[in-house]
Parts: structure tokens; C-alpha cells; sequence
């Protein structure tokens, strides 16, 4: 028995195993690589070749995506952009706790985001949901769609916030390598177990009001 979703004549929802087909690649280069490449230039050369190793990694990932035609992931822009403001303030200060906190920071900003899309009527978890499946646009133009897609990314908002309270304690409470790898761990579990949420969500959503049929 498979545990596939089809939308009528159009679309087939992934399942949780193609989706973490997906989202591995994105963990490992969005994630797993920069925070490694950050510890070991870190303890060759300190703080400042760490900020330029992480940088150089993320800015090389996404150009590569363009050069290829590729859609670069939502998950990859944000944190793409996030590492440029880390990156500056870093640099600027040569402040490791100054570089080490915007993790943190960023999550919050990035929670307000969520928050101020669904007030707008632009669901931030849409354009994530694109990401890893191709939604028609008569699908993403129904109401009890969008709707849902505003839900979700009230979810996202709050586990984000969370997420940067916990970073927070993390910081003022471990080392840098104790830090950079339980941040890491906890920011890419927390973006883990959202995207499931929202696709199971989304599947017994649709499901129980027709928009989509379950496949046994």
C-alpha cells in the first residue's frame, strides 16, 4: 500500500520519504556543510576566516543553483540572506557572540515574516510548499487553500520563535562548538518536523474536504 495523494487530474503530492529525498540535499548544503566549514576554519584561523569560509560556501551554492537554471529553494534564499547581515556585522565587529546570535535574531525576523504574510494575504508557507511540490494555480487560488497555507504559517511562526528562545539559552549557556552544532541541529529538526507537519496537515486537510483523494 502506497501513501500517495493525488489531486484530481493534475498533481501528485510527494511522500514523507521523496520529501526527505528533497530536503536532505537542502539540510546538507543550507546547514550541515557551513557549520562544519565554520568549526574548522574557526580552530585553523579563528573567527574572521570562519565568517569568510561560511559565506563563500552559501554564496557559491546559490550561484551554482542560478548558473544551472535552477530554482533555488525559499529555505536557501532566507538563509542565504541571513548569512550576508551575519556575515557584515561580523566582520565589522569581529565579535564571535555578535556572529553566533543572529541565528537567533534572524528566526525571530523571519517568525514576524510569517506573521505579516498571512495578514497581507500572501502565506510565506506557500511559497515553501512550492519548493517541494507544483501546485497549480487553480489549486493555490482556492479559497479553503489559501486558507490553509495562512494556518500553516502561523504554525511556522510559532515554532520559529520558539526556536530562537532556545538559541538564545544555547548561546549564553554552551561553547562555540557545543553552540554552532546544537543550533545547527536544532534549526534544521525544527524545519524538518515543519515541512512534515504541513504536508500531512495539508493531506488530511484537502482530503476531508474533497479537494484532493487519497490513494491506497
Amino acid at each position: 500500500m502506497t501513501s500517495r495523494v493525488v489531486l484530481p487530474g493534475s498533481i501528485e503530492l510527494p511522500s514523507l520519504r521523496q520529501l526527505g529525498r528533497r530536503a536532505i540535499p537542502q539540510a546538507l548544503e543550507g546547514g550541515i556543510i557551513p557549520a562544519a566549514l565554520f568549526l574548522i576554519a574557526n580552530d585553523l584561523s579563528g573567527i574572521r576566516l570562519a565568517i569568510l569560509v561560511g559565506f563563500a560556501w552559501s554564496g557559491t551554492a546559490i550561484l551554482r543553483r542560478v548558473a544551472r537554471s535552477r530554482r533555488v529553494p525559499g529555505i536557501v534564499i532566507i538563509g542565504a540572506l541571513t548569512l550576508v547581515v551575519r556575515s557584515v556585522v561580523g566582520l565589522a565587529t569581529g565579535s564571535a557572540v555578535l556572529y553566533l546570535s543572529q541565528p537567533a535574531i534572524a528566526a525571530a525576523v523571519i517568525a514576524c515574516v510569517f506573521l505579516a504574510s498571512v495578514s497581507v494575504g500572501q502565506p510565506l508557507a506557500q511559497r515553501f510548499a512550492l519548493d517541494f511540490c507544483a501546485l497549480p494555480s487553480h489549486v493555490l487560488s482556492d479559497s479553503r487553500v489559501r486558507a490553509f497555507f495562512s494556518r500553516v504559517s502561523l504554525m511556522w511562526a510559532v515554532a520559529l520563535f520558539a526556536n530562537a528562545l532556545l538559541m538564545v539559552w544555547l548561546l549564553l549557556s554552551q561553547g562555540t562548538t557545543t553552540y554552532v552544532v546544537a543550533q545547527t541541529t536544532l534549526s534544521i529538526g525544527v524545519t524538518v518536523v515543519c515541512v512534515a507537519t504541513s504536508l500531512l496537515w495539508f493531506r488530511t486537510s484537502m482530503t476531508r474536504q474533497g479537494l484532493i483523494a487519497a490513494v491506497a
